[in-house]
């Protein structure tokens, strides 16, 4: 189960839900009603590049409150080919070993159980390419 319905597509090929606005055809993420860039209220839903380019990253080595995930994570911004800037959390927890520009791959990762039900999110991992 996903931790929040309507972020992505659970499956063989993972992607997240973005949307664009038919209006000014900017591209969001997460996929909204009213496009944040012109307020047009026709945005279109969308399946997203499952490839991006890393931005920024950092690692969390403590807990935020209310959270059953493992720590310590990585966590920073993909940049996806359609301009969006996801903020995501990271496969790989230790800083030294991303850096900007590098290639990473969506991937679904168990967060935590939650009735005897995996709870699942995205995140971005290093591309092995």
């Amino acid at each position: 189960m996903a931790v929040r319905d309507g972020l992505f597509v659970i499956g063989e090929h993972p992607a997240l839900i973005g949307g664009r606005c038919r209006k000014c055809g900017q591209v969001c993420f997460p996929r909204q009603d009213i496009c944040p860039y012109c307020s047009g209220e026709a945005v279109d839903r969308i399946e997203l590049s499952r490839s991006g380019a890393l931005w920024a990253w950092t690692a969390v080595t403590a807990a935020p409150p209310g959270y059953g995930g493992t720590v310590p994570y990585g966590f920073g911004v993909v940049e996806l080919p359609e301009g969006v800037r996801v903020i995501t959390r990271l496969t790989e927890a230790d800083p030294a070993k991303l850096e900007r520009g590098q290639a990473m791959d969506l991937v679904l990762e168990e967060l935590s159980e939650q009735d005897g039900k995996r709870v699942l999110t995205y995140a971005f991992a290093p591309s092995p390419r």
